[in-house]
């Protein structure tokens, strides 16, 4: 078997694992009564659902509107002339 296959292969094994952990919790906690692990769980869950903006800091934000609004005016380089450009790193 191939390099890329064992690889590919491995990759899908991993995901039905994953697959059935979920389900194994999924099937764990609609059977949980216990209020402090589910409230654990609810905190697990709001922390997850930040949204990635408000982790950045003032200059990152800056750098992205000031981006959008390059590309907003026309100010952008097509993404062909950028991969000739760098064509040596690829």
């Amino acid at each position: 078997m191939s390099q890329t296959k064992l690889i590919s292969l491995r990759k899908l094994l991993l995901n039905m694992d994953i697959q059935a952990e979920k389900l194994q919790l999924i099937e764990w906690l609609a059977g949980l009564n216990n209020k402090t692990i589910l409230q654990r769980f609810i905190t697990l869950k709001k922390e997850q659902e930040k949204d990635w903006w408000d982790e950045l800091s003032a200059e990152e934000k800056s750098e992205i509107e000031e981006g959008l609004s390059q590309a907003d005016r026309g100010e952008v380089v097509p993404h062909k002339e950028v991969m000739a450009k760098y064509k040596k790193w690829r």
